[in-house]
């Protein structure tokens, strides 16, 4: 205490203003910005604090401690019997006095220290609201939060301050600035403001705000630096002269300046030589209603600044409490209340007596204390712009109502040990820090104040508008309001139809580092850059992104495929075999006209069926041959159109009952042709019993049902089955039908292939035979053209994809189908229609004997 400097024998004179109460709460403001001693001498009894540099609003900020005090005591609801008093101090702008006022606060409480022999010196303070500076307040809470003693800061908003291990009893009732952070995020993304610039300044406010950015700017509001610059401290030109440099290079049309307003008064300087036009800037709390920088000078560069404000809040009465402001001609009181004097002579510049040396010869004035605050332009009557003052007024409120709910508690249910109550007459300072935690009130204004657990306030900001009114005057607008509640996350509300946009399109400004990428594409990060900047790639086939700025781009459905512009999915494109296109068409022509051509020649058949060149052939063979044939022409026609189930199934197996059927009944005409030859010979007659009309008949049909009992077997095993294929093409869906067992296949084919090798080699037996029987020629012929298509069939159809293996299918068996039918019925026909005279017993018989 004696190295404070309040106990020497020379003492420390701190520049205040007190009030006497039952309960004193102490303050700490700036009322002077400049201090010969930047960091003062903790050691130095004997050296007294020169301030200079008045600052009307850290005098008005007292002030308002002073009405809120003075209004508070007036209030009959809350703390009733019960006088406040103040003890307020001006820390200079200074670490050094700062801490010492506060030390001096602190040490007031023990009651047996002395003020040297007097026992005069300011009352023991039960919370102090204070300090403005995060650092000061960081250096007093580390040594005052050891005794408990309840700190509520009006201004100080570095996050590190809600570590609840170091400063277990600090209160603010501003937000910090992680939130002021994650407003001006809120801002980012509602413009769409990606890529920005931020400049911070050398100390904890500027770099926990820098550290704030880097992590929660990307994950909140998908946006990135462009460059992050330290301002430094002081006119260091060439420094800014470089931070101008890098922000006239960047891309990033939008900064964000998170320092005080002597950074940015130097700043500006560099930015005005440089001519650095086209930007927006977002400005911190700390300069945002700083009157220097509303120039017409400077509006060509800031016109548009959006700016965080601290909540503004209504006090009514505070006008007229500060009217009645008067200096006390009596300043070198005990207590030093000089503070209203230096108020004073600053508003009047005027001089209270005794004067200083040479003043009233140089023409200064003497202040009277009768001067008339209305007739000047003060910043005390400010009222537009009570924002820290209106923290201020919080922070008592806050203290006041949490000791109004410690003086109300009922013994026996109290909530300290033994379920005991605070003593009012051993008032100490940890009670009350338990009730400023749970306090919670409305203010007249209509904002809720209470701390979380970490003591900070519901955040609450407004957002402010540097505008440029034609007229050439500026006006600061409040435009929006960003607050979070105790149920919901940060809320942004802008009336953007207010904000002032200076540029020509009178429209918010594009900051992006890579424009978005379109439906269609997918965001490719550039190597080495940040995650902002990136490539646009379009979307593979089979993939879209119908959204803008798709990290990736999803997979159509299995039935769908990407639109030419990747953007939806289609439809896959479905080919099969179909009535309606050229080639199905025709093949169907072609199926019908093979099947009209039998039904014609059946009917000739049937017209000449007493004919001898019908009854020499074997006539009930050679109609059921015909109608075997129309089946063949007809069943081609179940491989076109879509396949399903049933066409599947039946397909193949009409297929091969209908040749073997074919193949069946040529087999037997070929096989009756030798037996005839054979018993035309002596002793060869016995042959003919083997081949009668009902062993015909029987044979066709044991070699037609063979062929039924492999289909049945096939398809009660592993039945056809129609298929999407997307094998062929990745656009398009193939409908086919899978022939399930191969092996049944195969066995379908390799039994039609059998008979039909045996009737030509039978046939081929048979060639030379008198003309008599002819028809073995003829019926080799045939059987040569079936074995030929169908031999062909099998690598045209494996290398055959989609509809195309159905149609090489329906070829072989219209080609193989009017091979048969025109070499076995053609010449027939062709003696029945045209040449009549040879349809005749005798010229049949006649024409073979004159041959043998």
């Amino acid at each position: 205490l004696v190295s404070a400097g309040i106990g020497s024998s020379s003492p420390f004179h701190l520049n205040g203003l007190h009030k006497a109460g039952d309960v004193v709460l102490g303050g700490l403001f700036e009322v002077h910005y400049i201090s010969v001693f930047p960091e003062f001498s903790f050691t130095s009894e004997l050296s007294q604090p020169n301030c200079q540099g008045f600052d009307p609003p850290g005098f008005r900020q007292v002030q308002t401690m002073a009405f809120a005090i003075d209004e508070i005591n007036r209030n009959s609801n809350l703390l009733p019997n019960v006088t406040l008093g103040y003890s307020l101090y001006d820390n200079c702008a200074t670490l050094g006095i700062s801490f010492r006022a506060s030390l001096s606060m602190a040490s007031g409480q023990e009651e047996q220290f002395l003020l040297d022999e007097t026992c005069v010196g300011a009352p023991p303070v039960l919370g102090i609201v204070g300090d403005a500076y995060s650092t000061f307040t960081i250096a007093m809470s580390s040594v005052i939060g050891l005794y408990k003693l309840p700190i509520v800061s009006y201004y100080a908003t570095c996050p590190c301050l809600s570590d609840r291990q170091r400063f277990p009893s600090f209160f603010r009732t501003i937000p910090n600035d992680s939130f002021q952070v994650r407003a001006m995020i809120q801002i980012l993304k509602y413009f769409d403001w990606t890529w920005v610039g931020l400049l911070v300044s050398d100390d904890d406010y500027g770099l926990h705000a820098a550290r704030s950015f880097q992590s929660d700017l990307g994950p909140s509001g998908g946006g990135c630096l462009a460059y992050t610059e330290i301002l430094p401290w002081g006119n260091d030109s060439v420094e800014f002269r470089r931070i101008v440099n890098v922000m006239k290079k960047s891309t990033a049309r939008v900064v964000i300046l998170f320092s005080y307003e002597s950074h940015m008064i130097n700043l500006m300087e560099e930015v005005v030589r440089q001519n650095v036009t086209g930007l927006q800037w977002m400005g911190s709390e700390a300069w945002t209603t700083f009157a220097v920088l509303q120039t017409p000078d400077l509006m060509p560069y800031l016109g548009g600044t959006l700016t965080i404000a601290i909540r503004r809040g209504e006090m009514p009465g505070l006008r007229d409490f500060l009217l009645q402001i008067r200096p006390d001609l009596n300043h070198n009181n005990s207590y030093g209340n000089n503070m209203v004097n230096q108020f004073w002579e600053h508003t009047f510049q005027c001089r209270f007596a005794p004067p200083p040396a040479g003043w009233v010869e140089a023409g200064g004035a003497l202040c009277t204390g009768q001067e008339d605050l209305e007739s000047v332009e003060t910043e005390l009557l400010n009222i537009s712009e009570f924002r820290p003052e209106y923290n201020v007024y919080k922070a008592v409120y806050a203290l006041a109502y949490a000791l109004d709910n410690m003086l109300q508690c009922e013994p026996g249910r109290g909530p300290f040990s033994g379920n005991s109550c605070a003593s009012f007459q051993r008032l100490e300072p940890w009670q009350l820090v338990h009730y400023l935690q749970k306090v919670n009130f409305t203010t007249s204004f209509g904002d809720q104040v209470s701390f979380d657990e970490n003591g900070d306030v519901l955040p609450i900001y407004d957002i402010m508008n540097w505008q440029w009114l034609p007229d050439g005057q500026i006006k600061v607008q409040t435009v929006g309001e960003v607050k979070k509640s105790a149920f919901k996350d940060e809320e942004l509300t802008l009336d953007e139809d207010k904000i002032f946009w200076n540029f020509e399109s009178k429209k918010p400004p594009r900051s992006v580092c890579s424009e978005s990428c379109p439906p269609g594409t997918r965001m490719a990060r550039k190597k080495g850059e940040p995650e902002c900047c990136f490539d646009c790639v379009p979307c593979s086939e089979g993939k879209i992104s119908n959204k803008t700025d798709c990290m990736e781009c999803t997979s159509c459905p299995e039935d769908f495929w990407s639109s030419p512009q990747r953007d939806h999915c289609v439809p896959k494109k479905i080919e099969f075999l179909s009535y309606h296109e050229p080639l199905g068409i025709c093949l169907t022509t072609t199926s019908l006209l093979g099947t009209f051509i039998c039904a014609v020649v059946l009917g000739i058949f049937f017209h000449h069926h007493s004919t001898p060149m019908v009854r020499a052939n074997n006539s009930e063979l050679s109609f059921l041959l015909l109608v075997s044939l129309k089946l063949c022409f007809l069943c081609s026609l179940l491989f076109i159109g879509r396949p399903r189930l049933w066409t599947c199934q039946l397909r193949h197996a009409a297929f091969g009952i209908c040749f073997v059927l074919c193949v069946s009944c040529i087999l037997v005409k070929t096989m009756v042709v030798l037996a005839v030859f054979k018993a035309s010979k002596p002793g060869g007659g016995a042959s003919l019993k083997w081949f009668g009309a009902v062993q015909q008949r029987g044979t066709v049909l044991v070699l037609t049902s063979i062929q039924a009992v492999i289909c049945t077997a096939w398809l009660l095993s592993s039945s056809p089955a129609p298929y999407k294929n997307t094998e062929y093409h990745n656009d398009k869906i193939v409908y086919e039908c899978v022939v399930g067992s191969t092996v049944g296949f195969a066995l379908l084919l390799g039994y039609i292939g059998l008979l039909a090798i045996l009737s030509f080699l039978l046939a081929f037996l048979a060639r030379n035979l008198p003309d008599s029987f002819n028809e073995a020629k003829l019926i080799t012929f045939s059987m040569l053209i079936f074995c030929a298509v169908w031999v062909a069939f099998v690598p045209a159809y494996v290398n055959s994809p989609g509809k195309y293996a159905d149609a090489v299918e329906v070829f072989a068996i219209l080609a193989s189908s009017f091979g048969l039918l025109v070499a076995l019925f053609g010449p027939k026909c062709y003696i029945i229609l045209l040449r009549p005279e040879r349809n005749t017993k005798k010229a049949i018989m006649g024409r073979g004997t004159t041959k043998s």
